[in-house]
């Protein structure tokens, strides 16, 4: 079984820093700016960023599909993630500087355009990125350890954009306090996340093509053309294995209250901790201490308990993590800082210290053990389908992103939060109901979402079944290759020595 080496992990993790970009973007700074900035209603720019998500959770399993079957002299994912990086770029910039003095339709329609360009071109990048891992990683641990690598990239450049962002180009000033009220500083700030998006995939498709001649050597059936029944047909097929409705139901819910949560994030950190952009950007350069503590952790702790377990275990402490200090503060319990304060903003850093120790562990468990029920798919169908698997993931991700964006912004409305609204200057019960919708009213749904994943039952020993199954243990034969043709049924072709036409997964 083949091993990866640290530039090949490291290129692939790095890639992730264009995803982190985009998510740090839509989730921190997008409907802030046509909001707060440019006056267009919470409602209506929530409604813009729903729809794009819906055509984004659509393309998903095409793209998939499509990636699937390719076929090119750089293989079947490389293409792709390199052709992605200019196009998402460029709409990026443009969706952070629209026309001056258009009206609130104009600004809809502006941001439900390049918000749709952004995410299409991401899908193009997202989805074969993934895939791309379960085939340079086939042993149960390593896959473990190579999605950890993208994690902790993507968590990092989380952790380093936005208090870059906060300090570079949106200082609190007399004028602009928050500093995200600056609309002059998105011209620049866009420009230079454009940069850095061009540049992470690029590493990522470069770094990764030494691996090339070993993917180029597995055995793929001709590819077959693709079709909205055959996309459809093998949408369908991924929910017929147990493992991956436990997982897909679990995101769902776990999802939606994520994107709810993304749309108050940056209006509870200004209005409801009373933190300056300053002080806010602290938090994440702490957050880089549980981000390197999770990479150093997440090894041993992946040998010694099953992902499963693992994955429950830290979202379970996630959840609490995240509600206690808002709980405590609606409670106005007495003994709590004031908020605002050096003592009210270390509980913070100490809170998000450990939402990115625990987080990482999250995000690559759960995309490993995608990884491992594509194999477990390909024994029950007889097809290999990555691209498929993890479409499927992300369509589930961005439908219900898109109904929690669009509840988000009609709660923001519904609150009547104003526009525009300096420190200070917001009514204590507003604020008092955005911390609710923001902490305990949405952590319902994250539990029952924590519960879907006890229905997941691939552990080691079940994967290194799958695994002798397929024949790729060192000295079997066998293996399981796609049926050519439109929905045709699984054949199982009988392949001497798998392992070394097929690299092994």
């Amino acid at each position: 079984m083949a091993s990866l080496s640290l530039p090949v992990r490291l290129a692939f993790g790095v890639g992730q820093l264009a995803e982190a970009v985009k998510n740090s973007g839509f989730n921190v700074f997008l409907l802030f700016f046509y909001n707060q900035v440019l006056g267009v209603s919470a409602s209506l720019t929530g409604l813009a960023l729903a729809a794009a998500l819906v055509v984004d959770a659509i393309s998903d399993p095409v793209v998939g599909s499509y990636s699937d079957k390719l076929r090119t002299r750089y293989g079947r994912r490389h293409p792709l993630i390199a052709l992605a990086a200019v196009p998402m770029a460029l709409c990026f910039y443009l969706l952070f500087n629209p026309p001056e003095g258009l009206s609130d339709l104009a600004y809809f329609f502006w941001l439900l355009t390049f918000a749709v360009a952004v995410r299409l071109s991401l899908t193009f990048y997202h989805i074969p990125h993934l895939a791309l891992g379960a085939e340079l990683a086939e042993g149960y641990q390593e896959r473990s350890s190579l999605y950890a690598a993208s994690t902790f990239f993507g968590f990092l450049g989380g952790a380093l954009f936005v208090p870059i962002s906060y300090r570079w180009f949106f200082p609190t000033t007399e004028a602009f306090n928050p500093g995200l009220l600056n609309a002059a500083a998105y011209q620049s700030w866009s420009l230079f996340s454009a940069l850095v998006i061009v540049a992470a995939i690029w590493i990522c498709a470069l770094g990764t093509l030494s691996e090339l001649p070993r993917l180029l050597s597995k055995s793929y059936a001709p590819a077959p053309k693709v079709s909205p029944r055959q996309v459809l047909g093998e949408f369908l097929a991924a929910f017929s294995n147990r493992s991956f409705r436990a997982i897909f139901f679990g995101m769902m819910l776990s999802t939606f209250i994520l994107a709810v949560e993304s749309i108050f994030n940056p209006f509870m950190g200004f209005h409801f901790w009373g933190m300056t952009t300053e002080q806010l950007s602290l938090i994440p350069l702490f957050q880089l201490a549980g981000l390197v503590a999770s990479l150093v952790a997440l090894g041993p702790l992946t040998r010694i308990i099953e992902k499963k377990w693992l994955l429950v275990g830290s979202a379970v402490l996630v959840i609490l993590n995240i509600n206690a200090p808002i709980v405590l503060a609606l409670a106005e319990v007495s003994w709590l800082p004031d908020r605002g304060t050096q003592a009210m903003l270390i509980i913070l850093i100490i809170s998000g210290f450990l939402t990115a120790f625990l987080g990482p562990m999250i995000f690559a468990t759960v995309n490993s053990m995608f990884a491992d029920i594509t194999d477990e798919h390909e024994l029950e169908t007889g097809h290999r389908r990555e691209g498929v698997i993890f479409a499927v993931r992300g369509f589930a991700v961005k439908v219900n992103s898109s109904l929690g964006i669009v509840l988000g912004g009609f709660l923001l409305d519904l609150i009547a939060f104003p526009k525009g609204a300096k420190m200070g200057t917001v009514d204590d019960e507003i604020v008092w109901q955005l911390g609710f919708i923001a902490g305990p009213a949405t952590s319902v749904f994250s539990t029952i979402g924590v519960l879907c994943y006890l229905f997941y039952r691939i552990d080691r020993r079940r994967h290194q079944e799958i695994l002798d199954a397929l024949g790729d243990r060192p000295g079997d034969g066998g293996g399981m290759l796609e049926s050519g043709g439109e929905g045709g049924a699984p054949i199982a072709l009988a392949v001497g020595d798998h392992k070394a036409q097929d690299g092994s997964r």
